[in-house]
């Protein structure tokens, strides 16, 4: 499927204003990181743009290195690609969402297989190409780019996690209980460098990330806190590493899911407020260095997933997996679509 509707052009073209106009646009702390995310965002969404429209490429911001401009150059070409190859799927993704049930894990056999059978995906395919996959009311629930991280962006991602031994060593649990750190998921690596594990590391790691009621004094709990991962001597160092490899994440978000990506810029400033007013320096610091519009990511290294779904995410959202090294023939499985990605 190679044609473009002509209401996407519309979209596009009327976003931006759309932004401007209902919610102004956050003034960011030129000292902090994600100014430069902003300044290289905003860039990328310029040569997406042109590359869609045909028109001149522009020149990227003085701000920018020469590895952060050439990643974002491919970046932008390959988020075109993607956009210019749209797969759309019987499939109305709101209602799916509607019959999930209220913390839907996907390892319910029984209940998966009733969502099979009410909403019966696609003829198997295998992604390889830069796409997007549409629902039946066109709205882009995934965009899939592959080779989208050159060597530098690569290396940088691969010295950071090799930093992160000593909490992906700590993450393996054993026995029952929770599968993402289980050990019998994880798999020793071809050479003894990098450690299998998982960890989450957040600058804001909100208490309440569960049901239930809040107390009535929010001081007893329930507070946006600085993660374990975070805490320490290293904490700063891991999150330097990984401003470039973010930075990029960033710019595709803001192409990607424009709205996100402001409420996202926006929250980063009133937690910068917020951890000031209250006295957190830590997090404010964190806040200050962090180049991501997300406040948290997973690392996982060498983990066998089982079939799952993820409760807390937000069907209207978008979330950004990447991946680096070699895999071969590994993939990931979407199968109420239908739809396979292979890792490249």
């Amino acid at each position: 499927m190679s044609h473009i509707p002509p209401e996407w052009s519309s979209y596009w073209d009327h976003v931006f204003h759309r932004l401007n106009k209902f919610h102004p646009l956050p003034e960011i702390p030129g000292d902090w990181a994600l100014h430069t995310v902003n300044l290289a965002s905003k860039w990328v969404e310029q040569q997406y743009m042109a590359h869609l429209a045909g028109r001149p490429l522009i020149p990227p911001p003085p701000e920018l290195d020469v590895p952060t401009i050439l990643a974002c150059g491919q970046l932008t070409f390959l988020l075109a690609e993607a956009y210019r190859n749209p797969i759309q799927l019987d499939i109305d993704m709101v209602h799916y969402n509607e019959a999930l049930t209220k913390r839907e894990t996907g390892m319910n056999d029984a209940h998966k297989e009733s969502l099979l059978a009410r909403f019966p995906p696609a003829e198997k395919m295998l992604l390889t190409r830069p796409s997007v996959v549409l629902d039946s009311g066109y709205r882009i629930i995934i965009w899939y780019i592959p080779e989208v991280l050159n060597g530098y962006i690569q290396s940088d991602m691969y010295t950071t996690t090799l930093g992160m031994s000593h909490h992906l060593r700590k993450s393996v649990t054993h026995g029952a209980g929770q599968w993402r750190t289980n050990g019998a998921n994880f798999h020793a690596t071809d050479g003894a460098d990098v450690t299998p594990g998982c960890i989450n590391i957040a600058l804001c790691w909100f208490q309440q990330g569960r049901e239930g009621t809040p107390p009535e004094n929010t001081w007893d709990g329930f507070m946006p806190e600085v993660s374990a991962t975070l805490k320490g001597e290293r904490g700063m160092s891991m999150i330097l590493q990984m401003q470039r490899p973010r930075l990029l994440a960033s710019a595709a978000m803001r192409v990607m899911h424009p709205q996100q990506y402001w409420a996202s810029i926006r929250t980063h400033i009133e937690l910068g407020h917020w951890a000031t007013s209250h006295g957190f320096e830590d997090m404010y610091q964190n806040l200050k260095h962090w180049a991501s519009i997300y406040t948290g990511v997973a690392v996982m290294c060498n983990r066998l997933s089982p079939y799952h779904r993820d409760p807390k995410c937000p069907p209207e959202g978008f979330n950004i997996i990447t991946s680096i090294g070699s895999y071969r023939q590994a993939v990931m499985h979407l199968i109420n679509l239908g739809i396979d990605i292979a890792y490249v």
